[in-house]
């Protein structure tokens, strides 16, 4: 698996862009991936038409888009861009919008990304990190933070060996005692889908989301977590105890059987937490 690193270089990441309005967002964090050897101009096409037939569910946090479509001919390799914007445009999300931030993602699979998903869900999903990228003054800069380089005028904000802690440490002290593991309601069917459009972008954000509550609990050992598309998502439904998605998928789904759970920010731990806790009633 590639890392985040190998899949968004320096020459993909752009900042201060002027977008007129998503459209134009969209194109401009397409064009990266263009310029970068990782798609043609027909998956910029097919990047748009996916948030004209699906919604903006693409606006998986506050600020933040996650521009991608299907694997096609259009991907000639697994690659990403960065771009962030000089002034906010509206995607048409409910609880997220204006937007300021687009990842696009061009995958030939739904395998080879899983790490580098994984690794911008976690730095996005932490506030110092997050706020170190949106100040970044150079992709150069911007690129270090994701490559998991501190500041350096952000000392005051590590410990002793240099790891991060004002981030972690007020979850850390705020987050309940879990249920026990072995009691035989905290799991169901052994499966929870979190589900997306296409299946290889914004799943896959719930997913370690999800799975970072799980680790916490301690309940990674019986529950697993599938990232898969709406369609998929209605054949699997019956081996999941429920499925995690957005409102705009939650209502391409529909009744699939199973409870389906909205998540607004799709990188916070705690709504996260918060929809486990009411699927378990725990």
């Amino acid at each position: 698996m590639e890392d985040l690193k190998d899949l968004l270089p320096v020459e993909a990441v752009r900042l201060d862009v002027r977008a007129a309005d998503w459209r134009e967002a969209i194109g401009a964090a397409g064009r990266l991936m263009v310029e970068t050897g990782a798609a043609t101009d027909e998956y910029t096409d097919e990047m748009v038409a996916n948030v004209e037939e699906n919604g903006p569910y693409i606006v998986i946090a506050p600020g933040v888009a996650f521009a991608h479509s299907r694997p096609s001919p259009a991907v000639l390799r697994t690659g990403m861009s960065w771009v962030r914007l000089a002034e906010p445009v509206e995607f048409g999300h409910e609880t997220n919008d204006p937007v300021t931030l687009v990842v696009a993602l061009a995958a030939q699979d739904s395998a080879a990304h899983t790490s580098a998903m994984g690794s911008l869900a976690r730095l996005l999903g932490d506030p110092a990190t997050a706020a170190a990228l949106a100040e970044a003054p150079t992709p150069k800069a911007l690129h270090a933070v994701l490559a998991g380089e501190r500041p350096k005028d952000g000392s005051e904000k590590s410990g002793p060996t240099g790891a991060p802690e004002a981030s972690t440490a007020p979850e850390a002290s705020t987050t309940p005692e879990p249920p026990s593991a072995s009691e035989p309601r905290a799991v169901s069917l052994h499966k929870i889908l979190t589900v997306c459009g296409n299946g290889v972008g914004t799943s896959l954000f719930l997913k370690n989301t999800l799975e970072q509550v799980l680790d916490r609990w301690g309940w990674s050992r019986f529950v697993t977590v599938e990232a898969t598309d709406t369609i998929s998502a209605k054949g699997k439904a019956s081996e999941a105890v429920a499925l995690l998605t957005s409102r705009e998928i939650a209502r391409t789904l529909g009744d699939v059987g199973r409870p389906v759970k909205v998540v607004q920010d799709f990188t916070s731990t705690a709504e996260v937490d918060a929809v486990l806790r009411d699927t378990y009633d725990v």
